[in-house]
């Protein structure tokens, strides 16, 4: 049958979209301060409430990476005293509040608190779509600030070796009207710590709670206007966008801003309860800064343009509260309801397209030291670390390692190395000496650059 030639580009049009769609995926990102979540002691109300109000933001949300800021710091060892959230509360994070919504989906980045404070930053990512790499690097002040290296799992990987890495950095700044000059020290500190370990930004992303009152206050020029360009980053509202123009000023101005308002979902300071800020939406403190490789989709992740959005706030909040009339159809009733129970803060989000890597090329990453690069030969296997641990450190390991050898890592809360060393693999149970403190500690077990196991490790 003779096809006719327009029929025939249609068919290829059609053809040639559907493959770039197949080609390509979404990441999206989330940043959550969850107001004191976990915390004793208690600052809203039982753990257990506050599970199901994450679950469903969560499950309307769908983010493949979570950030959450003003956690109750948790506990890492029996020894630590300087905490507010009780040990293993990542744990009932995931069980009780992710999992519901997304069975054995999430993980979560190491975290730490060496700055022994009560609260501290958690940040989960979508362990099926990304793979954890690094604690690249921690600022410490009146919390720690932590930059954590992702990849994304691209099923070209195991072809052509050529890793895509997100880079994650996390922040709960001081809050307080007087407080700028602070807030600017803090991530000054922060971004001098990055520039010792990146030559220039690569696919990177600032986010969290900032308590940014305008676009004048140190942090945002030292992020946007920075003395290196190298370590510029954008805000997307104003660029790419271009919702906004600078300058900017959010606190005393808010009614410009009504849609991009973070604080409060509350208008009264006792209902639900009182901790935390009230007087309804009325500034703009949770942002998500993306770097300039993002924007210009320089390394195979992208910004997806106008996808910056604060999850719950329809643009009629200016002072009052997320589920106040007029009524408030963003959301379903029940995410408007978690949102406003959950805490002060309104979530934000934006989505990055990924896009698979076929060639095996792209510019050189600009971490300073080597990167993680997984490799094929074990892409199956896999290894459990049983908790708690005694004298050794016990793996369960897959049929296929047997043979193999790997390489151990045990890493104390403070980011200091305790233990590192191969390990010759005999069995599907392996036993491995060890003689840390009691305590917890983070495990990576890396085999052909792929990293096998990443775990906290209890030591009794």
């Amino acid at each position: 049958m003779k096809i006719k030639k327009n029929t025939f580009l249609f068919v290829a049009a059609v053809c040639c979209i559907q493959t770039a769609l197949a080609q390509t995926d979404t990441i999206r990102i989330m940043a959550y301060n969850v107001l004191n979540y976990g915390e004793y002691p208690l600052c809203q109300g039982a753990n257990g409430i506050y599970h199901n109000y994450l679950d469903t933001i969560v499950r309307y949300a769908n983010p493949d990476i979570i950030g959450l800021e003003k956690m109750g710091s948790i506990q890492t060892s029996p020894t630590d005293h300087n905490y507010t959230a009780v040990a293993g509360f990542q744990d009932s994070i995931l069980q009780y509040a992710l999992n519901p919504a997304f069975p054995g989906r999430y993980n979560y980045c190491p975290f730490t608190n060496n700055a022994a404070s009560g609260t501290e930053c958690l940040v989960f990512y979508d362990q099926n779509k990304l793979g954890f790499a690094a604690l690249t690097c921690t600022y410490t002040n009146t919390e720690d600030f932590n930059t954590y290296k992702l990849y994304y799992k691209d099923p070209n990987l195991a072809t052509t070796h050529d890793t895509t890495f997100l880079y994650v950095t996390d922040n709960h700044d001081i809050s307080g009207s007087s407080s700028a000059a602070d807030r600017g020290a803090q991530i000054a500190g922060e971004m001098a710590q990055i520039q010792t370990h990146f030559t220039h930004l690569g696919n990177m992303i600032n986010m969290g709670d900032f308590n940014l009152r305008n676009t004048s206050e140190p942090v945002y020029q030292t992020l946007t206007n920075p003395a290196d360009t190298n370590f510029r980053y954008y805000d997307a509202p104003f660029y790419p966008d271009g919702i906004f123009t600078y300058p900017a000023d959010w606190d005393n101005s808010p009614g410009t801003y009504t849609a991009y308002l973070t604080t409060s979902t509350r208008q009264s300071g006792s209902i639900p309860n009182s901790c935390g800020t009230s007087g309804g939406a009325k500034d703009w403190f949770d942002h998500i800064f993306i770097s300039p490789w993002i924007v210009n989709d320089a390394n195979y992740i992208a910004y997806i343009p106008h996808s910056f959005r604060v999850i719950g706030n329809d643009g009629h909040r200016l002072s009052i509260s997320a589920n106040s009339a007029p009524t408030n159809t963003s959301a379903p009733a029940a995410v408007i309801n978690a949102i406003f129970q959950m805490s002060n803060k309104y979530p934000v989000m934006l989505d990055l397209l990924a896009t698979h890597n076929t060639t095996g090329v792209s510019p050189a990453d600009p971490e300073i030291m080597p990167s993680l690069v997984p490799g094929e030969a074990l892409a199956h296997e896999a290894i459990t670390l049983i908790n708690p641990a005694d004298d050794a450190i016990k793996l369960n390991c897959t049929i296929g390692l047997v043979g193999h050898t790997v390489d151990l890592e045990c890493i104390d809360m403070l980011g200091r190395m305790m233990q590192r060393q191969p390990i010759a693999i005999n069995a599907t149970s392996v036993a491995i000496p060890c003689n840390i403190n009691t305590g917890m500690y983070f495990v990576r077990i890396i085999g052909d650059n792929k990293v096998l196991c990443q775990a906290m490790l209890i030591k009794k």
